[in-house]
């Protein structure tokens, strides 16, 4: 069964090809601005100029035809507007003109999926960090059910919020390590950071305003970005650590865009050791927004039956994962 994925929830447009989980296409077209952050309506107009050339990329690199594809999978949502109307666009103008079964995806739930699909694990708390996103998450009764998240901003936007507002950014990532992780090399901890976390969630917008503050007032730039990166890292694992010990599972998966901070990694693997879990990130391919998760995603959904007619395809900016049911847990054969 050959699915086609199309994702473009935020700065990425991605188009993937999957045949029965087997990867055949992964084209991906990032917008970067040449200053400061993304602008919503910039990033739609770089997404209609590539949506076609994606798409006939990924049918190229997979090597068939668009009469091949046995259902097209969308992520319409969570994510910006603009940028999800032109995915969506494209994902119902391909479905109603060849007939292909489209199926709606949702954007955190696929970040989990592949994750979960990548790294072979069977049933485990989630931690999804993202640009838009701080999730602890973990299955029970048909769904991810949040166990914790983020109050305000999620752990990636503080980190390029804050690299952007101090000009050491963007880019934001150099090497494979965050310019946050880059310039905390030297640096020591500052007592008088915030540490929020609220029962089980946190709040990460307090500690973004303090490490302004201290640069505005000549702090050392390194000592900043390191406690910057230490209290908000050791907030999430705290939330993660107190999922497991609830839940009693036995893995831990990180995903999404920051699951490939080496930093984090590290963090938890001391956790997962002290707890005697399996935790495993997903690979580094896969940790960014791409097509192969909504497309793999959407073969999940489509063989549990999931489609969507193009007309009633609409994009849901909010969406969250805790409303999607999750019907292909158990017959993917995966979860315990």
């Amino acid at each position: 069964m050959i699915v086609m994925g199309i994702e473009s929830t935020a700065h990425t447009f991605g188009v993937g090809i999957v045949d029965n989980g087997k990867v055949l296409a992964d084209v991906r077209s990032r917008y970067i601005p040449k200053k400061g952050g993304i602008l919503p309506r910039e990033v739609a107009e770089y997404f209609s100029s590539v949506a076609g050339s994606s798409v006939r990329e990924a049918l190229a690199s997979a090597g068939i035809g668009i009469k091949e594809v046995n259902a097209i999978g969308i992520a319409l949502g969570p994510g910006m507007g603009p940028q999800l109307r032109i995915g969506a666009s494209v994902a119902r103008v391909i479905s109603a003109k060849y007939g292909i079964p489209l199926v709606p995806v949702n954007h955190a739930v696929a970040h989990i999926e592949i994750g979960r699909y990548v790294t072979e694990l069977k049933d485990p708390v989630v931690l999804y960090v993202s640009g838009g996103n701080t999730i602890i998450t973990t299955y029970v009764e048909g769904r991810y059910r949040v166990f914790g998240e983020t109050l305000d901003i999620a752990l990636g936007n503080l980190l390029d919020t804050f690299a952007r507002d101090v000009g050491i950014g963007p880019p934001y990532i150099i090497d494979g390590n965050h310019v946050v992780d880059v310039c905390a090399e030297s640096g020591k901890y500052i007592k008088g950071f915030p540490y929020v976390v609220k029962g089980q969630d946190v709040s990460l917008s307090g500690l973004l305003t303090a490490a302004e503050n201290y640069a505005r007032n000549g702090k050392e730039l390194s000592d900043i970005c390191y406690t910057l990166r230490e209290v908000s890292f050791s907030s999430v694992a705290e939330v993660t650590e107190r999922c497991i010990a609830h839940t009693n599972k036995k893995e831990l998966l990180l995903t999404g865009g920051v699951a490939a901070n080496k930093v984090l990694n590290k963090k938890l693997e001391v956790l997962s050791s002290e707890r005697g879990i399996d935790y495993r990130p997903v690979p580094f391919r896969y940790a960014g927004d791409n097509g192969v998760m909504i497309a793999l995603t959407a073969w999940f959904e489509f063989q549990s039956g999931i489609t969507i007619r193009p007309e009633d395809a609409y994009i849901e900016q909010r969406w969250r994962l805790d409303e999607v049911e999750i019907p292909w847990y158990y017959l993917m054969g995966q979860g315990s």
